[in-house]
């Protein structure tokens, strides 16, 4: 029997109770890592994707933690590193959409967006680096969104939330290379509790739009992180693979 992708590694998955980031857990623990849940209000949720990936045979534990606060993101990445050992691979895909028009658009509303989706960004993967570095091996895979690559007029504040956050993994890739690769993945609408703030219509005519004429899922999204953090794209950092079904291609 051949030995799991990710056998021996441990993962960080921040927004690992729901969603994008559930779905790339369980595909994790499948695949061999130990699974790190992170959550921010909903540990019951995160103690459901543990209970599952413990049904597998796979060893994961839940953390709790605020990704927009420094003190409760280094408290974190202490408690994954003495319950499941130094963090391997990162996924940082806990982060907030808000969609409104510019005239009711605050300030209050964009730091909150900046605060999760950007410092929420920025501070696991400053807390897991240096030890990456030191190792010599690290794998980080960043949640972005086409809405970062394309103008939405309604959602100036996510929007822009999600291009810094694609530019910060392709410039961290440069900083930390070679040792650690870091990419992005820009999904399209995802049949998640966030797509569905769309409402009916709303994500009929984005699965209308996509070339392959539906939403995609979780699962789908999940897979293409963990090619990223695989040793099949040994080749590729600094990228934003888009998966959206068609709706944005890239020159």
């Amino acid at each position: 029997m051949s030995e799991k992708e990710f056998q021996g590694k441990t993962a960080l998955v921040t927004g690992g109770s729901r969603g994008i980031g559930r779905a790339t857990c369980l595909a994790l623990a499948r695949e061999g890592a130990r699974v790190a849940v992170n959550y921010v209000s909903n540990e019951k949720a995160a103690g459901k994707v543990v209970a599952e990936i413990k049904q597998l045979g796979g060893e994961a534990m839940v953390v709790g933690a605020d990704v927009s606060d420094s003190g409760s993101v280094t408290n974190m990445v202490a408690t994954v590193e003495h319950g499941l050992g130094p963090v391997d691979l990162l996924v940082t895909s806990a982060g907030i959409a808000k969609a409104a028009h510019h005239s009711e658009m605050t300030f209050e509303s964009w730091r909150q967006m900046m605060s999760i989706n950007v410092d929420g960004t920025y501070l696991p993967v400053m807390a897991v680096k240096d030890g990456m570095l030191d190792r010599g091996y690290g794998r980080i895979v960043c949640i972005a969104s086409i809405a970062g690559l394309r103008p939405r007029g309604r959602m100036i504040t996510y929007s822009t939330s999600k291009a810094a956050v694609i530019a910060f993994a392709r410039s961290c890739s440069e900083a930390f290379g070679p040792a650690i690769r870091v990419n992005s993945v820009a999904p399209g609408l995802i049949e998640t509790e966030m797509g569905a703030q769309m409402g009916p219509e709303g994500m009929q005519r984005m699965a209308d739009e996509a070339f392959l004429k539906r939403i995609g899922q979780p699962e789908e999204i999940a897979e293409t992180v963990l090619f990223l953090l695989s040793e099949r794209s040994s080749f590729t950092t600094g990228q934003t693979l888009v998966a959206d079904g068609g709706r944005v291609t890239l020159p």
